[in-house]
C-alpha cells in the first residue's frame, strides 16, 4: 500500500502564530506570576537552575531559557512495553491510544446500573474484561478499593492489575505514603521496571499553579527509578482556572512546563508525558464536567505538545454520564473522533460515570465499540486504481451489482466495522426479537464478558506471591 494515495482526515486547530502566543504567554506567566513548590525536596532541586528565581521560599518564577532547555532535553517518543516483554507502541510516534479506567470510587453493575462500593474483585473482573477489548491499548487503575484498609488497598489494587492483564499499566496510587511501595511490588515481582517499561505512573499538580509536594516526590521518584511519567494537570474553568477557554489553556500550558522543568532537572532526558483534563465548572450545580470547549482545549494541548515535539495524554470523554446513556456515548464519540483526528497521544481514563465516580463497564464496552469505528473512520480510505475496480464497473454495467465481484469476495468481511453487540436488523426482524433495546444486548454482553473473561496463566503465581510482599510489610 502506497500511503500517499490515502485520502486520510486530519482536524487542526492552532496556526503557528497562535501557537507562538500561547508559548510567549505561558513563559510570561512562569516568569511573573511563578509556581508555589511545596517540597522541600523540590525545592532543591529546582534551586540548582541558574534559571529560577525566588519571590519566597516556596515561590518559583522560572526563566524562558530554563523552559527551553527543558523541552529540548526530554525525548520525542517513548517506547511503552506489555508485562510479558512484547513492545505495545510508541507513545508521540503513530495515532492515539487509549485506556481504562480511572481511580472510581464505586462499580455499576452493567445489568442494574446499581452503584456499590468498588472492591478488589471489582478490580480484578474489571482488568480482566479491559484486557480482552482489543480496542484499549492500556489500563489505568480502575478503582479505589474499598473493602481493605487504606494502609494496604492501593498494593491489593494494583496487584490485581498487574496479574489480570498483560497490558501496559498506567497507576494511581491514591495514599501517598504507598507510592514508592506499589513500585517495589512490581519490582519484586517482574524484576526491571525501566528495561522494557509497562508502568507509567500518573501524578497530578494542584491548579492553579501548584506543584504540591506528594505529585513533585512522586515525581522524583519514579524520575530516580528511570521510568516514564505522565505529569497532568485538571482544570475547573470558572473556578480553578479562567473562565475563558484561552486561559484555561495557557494557564494550564504554563503549569505543565514547570513540570517538566523539574523533571528534567531531575534527570535530563527523563520520559515525561503531559496532559491536561480540561473541564468546566457548573456553579449552579457545583459539578465538574466536560464541556464542547473541554474537547477543543484537549486539542490545542495535543498540538502545544506536537509543537514541542513532547509526548501528550489528554480527556477520554469519560465521566459526564450516567449509565450506558445518551449523554455518555455522545461523549466519547466527540473525545474520541477529535483525538483520533487531532495529534492526541494517549487518552487513559475511558469508562467512569457521574465525575468518574463510578466505573461502568457497560459504557466501557460501548466505548470500545466507539474507538474501533473511530480508528477506521480516522484511517481514511484508499484512492486509487486498484480500488476503484473500474473493469469490475464495466462489468455490472448500468442496472449491474457487485455481489460476486473480485474485489467483494476479497474485502468484503473487512469492509467496514462490524460489532460483535450490536446486530443489522430492519424493522421486520427486531419486531419478531420482541423488540429489544440496544441498551439491553449491551449490557447483557458487559455482563457476559465479566463473567467469562480469563486472566493471563501467571495470575495465580503473581497473587500468591504478591500477597506474600504485602503481608511482610
Amino acid at each position: 500500500m502506497n500511503p500517499e494515495n490515502f485520502a486520510i482526515p486530519a482536524l487542526r486547530l492552532l496556526s503557528e502564530e497562535q501557537i507562538r502566543y500561547i508559548h510567549t504567554r505561558s513563559l510570561e506567566i512562569l516568569r511573573s506570576v511563578g509556581v508555589r513548590v511545596d517540597s522541600p525536596r523540590a525545592r532543591q532541586v529546582l534551586a540548582s537552575s541558574n534559571g529560577v528565581r525566588w519571590l519566597s521560599e516556596e515561590r518559583a518564577c522560572l526563566e524562558t531559557e530554563l523552559i527551553e532547555w527543558a523541552i529540548e532535553a526530554a525525548p520525542a517518543t517513548i517506547d511503552i512495553y506489555r508485562r510479558d516483554g512484547e513492545k505495545a507502541f510508541c507513545l508521540g510516534a503513530d495515532r492515539t491510544r487509549f485506556g481504562v479506567g480511572v481511580t472510581n470510587l464505586y462499580f455499576q453493575d452493567p445489568l442494574t446500573d446499581q452503584v456499590t462500593p468498588f472492591t478488589r474483585q471489582d478490580m480484578a473482573r474489571s482488568a480482566r474484561m479491559s484486557h480482552q477489548l482489543a480496542n484499549f491499548d492500556l489500563v489505568s487503575t480502575i478503582g479505589i478499593v474499598q473493602d481493605y484498609p487504606p494502609e494496604s488497598a492501593d498494593l491489593y489494587a494494583e496487584l490485581e492489575m498487574l496479574a489480570n492483564t498483560t497490558k501496559p499499566l498506567v497507576i494511581l496510587v491514591s495514599k501517598e505514603e504507598l507510592f514508592s511501595r506499589v513500585l517495589d511490588l512490581f519490582e519484586h515481582l517482574v524484576g526491571d521496571l525501566a528495561a522494557k517499561p509497562f508502568v507509567i505512573p500518573y501524578l497530578n499538580p494542584i491548579t492553579p499553579l501548584i506543584i504540591n509536594a506528594g505529585t513533585s516526590d512522586k515525581l522524583l521518584e519514579t524520575v530516580a527509578r528511570g521510568l516514564p511519567v505522565i505529569y497532568s494537570n485538571y482544570s475547573m474553568a470558572g473556578m480553578s482556572t479562567p473562565i475563558t477557554a484561552a486561559g484555561t489553556l495557557i494557564l494550564m500550558n504554563a503549569e505543565l512546563l514547570a513540570g517538566l522543568a523539574l523533571a528534567q532537572l531531575a534527570r535530563p532526558g527523563t520520559p515525561i508525558i503531559l496532559s491536561s483534563l480540561p473541564a468546566y465548572f457548573d456553579m449552579r450545580t457545583m459539578q465538574d464536567f466536560y464541556d464542547a470547549k473541554s474537547y477543543l482545549i484537549n486539542v490545542a494541548c495535543a498540538e502545544m505538545m506536537a509543537h514541542y515535539q513532547l509526548p501528550h495524554a489528554g480527556s477520554s470523554g469519560s465521566g459526564v454520564g450516567w449509565g450506558p446513556d445518551l449523554v455518555g456515548g455522545g461523549a466519547f464519540w466527540m473525545s474520541h473522533l477529535t483525538n483520533l483526528l487531532g495529534k492526541c497521544g494517549l487518552a487513559p481514563f475511558v469508562g467512569g460515570n457521574f465525575g468518574s465516580k463510578a466505573f461502568s463497564p457497560a459504557i466501557t464496552v460501548y466505548g470500545n465499540e466507539v474507538i474501533g469505528q473511530a480508528l477506521q473512520f480516522a484511517k481514511g480510505f484508499e484512492l486509487d486504481d486498484a480500488c476503484l475496480g473500474l473493469e469490475e464497473i464495466q462489468r455490472a454495467g448500468p442496472g449491474g451489482n457487485f455481489l460476486d465481484s473480485e474485489l467483494t469476495m476479497k474485502l468484503y468481511r473487512t469492509a467496514y466495522y462490524d460489532s460483535k453487540i450490536f446486530p443489522r436488523w430492519g424493522l421486520e426482524r427486531w419486531e419478531e426479537r420482541g423488540r429489544p433495546q440496544i441498551s439491553d444486548l449491551l449490557r447483557q454482553y458487559t455482563h457476559d464478558l465479566l463473567a467469562t473473561s480469563q486472566p493471563p496463566q501467571d495470575h495465580d503465581e503473581l497473587i500468591q506471591r504478591g500477597e506474600r510482599f504485602i503481608a511482610q510489610a
